[in-house]
Order: C-alpha cells, then structure tokens, then sequence
C-alpha cells in the first residue's frame, strides 16, 4: 500500500506543493530571527553634556569683556562640534524595543540619525524610517507610519547596539517628527520614537 502511494503522480505533487510552501514560509517569516541578534556598536557623535556657555559668562568679575580686554570675537561659535538637533526614546510595538534615537548636526552641518543602545527583534526587512506619523503606545501605533510621508534612510544594520545613518540634505525635518523601526514585509512597526527638539 505504501509503495503503491509513492508511485502515485497525485503524492509526489503532494510532496512538491508541501516542500515549495515549507521553502516559501522559511523565507518570508524567518523564524530563526526571533532567537538570533546582529549587535552593531559603531562609533557615534560626540556632544557636550552641558549646554555652551552664555555671552554673559565670558566678562571677567571686572566687567571687561575679556582676560585680554578685547572684545569677545562674535566669529567664534561655541557650537562648533556635534549638537543633538531632536532626540527621543523608543517604545515598544510589535516587538519590545528600548534606546535612544538621537539626530545629529555634525560640525560640516549634515545631518545623522543615530540609535544609542537599541534593543530589538531582529526580523526580515526591517529599515529605519523618518515619518511625520506620531508615536503611539500599543496596536493603535503599530501600522501608521506608512499612512504618510516617511523617508527610509536605510535597512537596519542591526537589532541591538549603536548605529548611524545619513539623512539626505534635502530632507526637510519639519515635516518628520518620529523615526520607526519598520518591518517593510509585514507592514508593521517593532517600534518608534518620537522625536522632540533639543
């Protein structure tokens, strides 16, 4: 009898559908990536941790302007290196996600978004997307940030650790207030954060 099925056309298609849609789903959800990380720890900005002194603190206890008694030179800026343009913290939608997202104006003036100790899933297809959606907490935020304008800057480079990406010059941030951490596959966010002013 068993050798009888084996011989049959109708079990060996059997077999071929079963085996294409083993291969298939292997390939499209990617099981193995729910127990599996990619750490990444690149090198980030480095930005003052307080704010640069005000005009008024640069007058000596006499009044004068300065040690040398020169005016202050008004071409010097005090914030020549890295500034924090926004930054905000992520938090978790379809998969527990932690860290920092931070953009960065380097001291040439690009633009860099950087994320500071992310903690994710690792998944298939996930990139990092600037949007103007904002951030909400639970299923309600999971599926938004394709509804309007979003910038991919990239597929992520990893699920855990720090990370940079370039934002293109001509990338208007005051129409992107949140950055997602974008399954493009599944069309779902494994997390967000919305990004506020410095």
């Amino acid at each position: 009898m068993a050798s009888r099925l084996l011989r049959a056309p109708l079990t060996w298609v059997a077999v071929t559908v079963l085996a294409a849609g083993t291969a298939f789903g292997l390939y499209w959800f990617q099981p193995w990536k729910l127990v599996t990380d990619i750490e990444v720890n690149e090198e980030l900005a480095v930005v003052a941790s307080e704010a640069p002194p005000s005009p008024a603190d640069s007058t000596s206890d006499d009044g004068s302007a300065s040690d040398d008694g020169s005016a202050p030179d008004e071409d010097t800026d005090p914030d020549a290196g890295p500034t924090i343009v926004r930054s905000g913290e992520f938090i978790t939608h379809e998969h527990d996600t932690s860290g920092t997202a931070r953009i960065i104006r380097t001291a040439d003036g690009k633009l860099r978004l950087e994320l500071v100790g992310l903690a994710t899933s690792n998944g298939p297809d996930l990139r990092v997307w600037l949007t103007d959606q904002p951030v909400r907490a639970g299923e309600a935020g999971w599926h938004v940030f394709d509804d309007g304008h979003w910038v991919e800057l990239g597929r992520l480079k990893g699920n855990r650790g720090d990370q940079g990406y370039d934002i293109p010059a001509e990338v208007d941030l005051d129409k992107l207030t949140s950055v997602s951490i974008w399954c493009k596959r599944f069309a779902v966010s494994f997390g967000a954060a919305p990004l506020a002013t410095a």
